[in-house]
């Protein structure tokens, strides 16, 4: 087993452990065949003769082991630009994730900020508010509102 160490959003890191880990403390394995294991194999490059020796971050991730193709004991690097895309691709199923939750439970009458405190409570996040979800899943759906408004315009086409 070949781990890594990763920097990302303090909030993200605590929701993987809580996900994914059975201790807060010890490394994440991400599922065979999910997107973020498919991801995290296809980031694994060599190390640069550069890079410092030890990884240094909130998450540590065991890095996925097959029996064919890259051996992690040599593409054991996640460079800068791999930690931000494996952070994205975390933040979009922690959000999907969310936003499905809090459209269900407001279908049976219970309020976003009740869901948003069970599911902080659910994985442990401590490092963000609920307000700042509350106000991410608001803007999310503005958004959506002005993008069907705008794909509505009919006096473009009587034009």
């Amino acid at each position: 087993m070949i781990t890594t160490k990763i920097n990302i959003k303090p909030h993200l890191a605590e929701y993987v452990k809580g996900r994914l880990a059975d201790c807060k403390n010890e490394p994440v394995s991400f599922p065979a065949g999910s997107d973020l294991y498919i991801t995290l194999w296809d980031l694994m490059s060599k190390r640069p003769a550069d890079a410092p020796a030890f990884d240094t971050g909130n998450l540590e991730i065991i890095l996925p082991s097959r029996s064919v193709g890259k051996r992690p004991e040599y593409y054991n690097y996640l460079s800068a630009r791999s930690q931000s895309i494996i952070e994205k691709k975390i933040e979009e199923i922690m959000f999907e994730e969310l936003h499905h939750r809090l459209r269900t439970n407001k279908r049976k009458g219970i309020t976003y900020i009740e869901s948003i405190h069970w599911f902080m409570c659910e994985y442990g996040i401590n490092s963000i508010s609920e307000d700042a979800y509350k106000k991410e899943f608001y803007r999310l759906r503005r958004n959506e509102f002005n993008r069907k408004k705008k794909e509505k315009n009919y006096s473009d086409i009587m034009a």
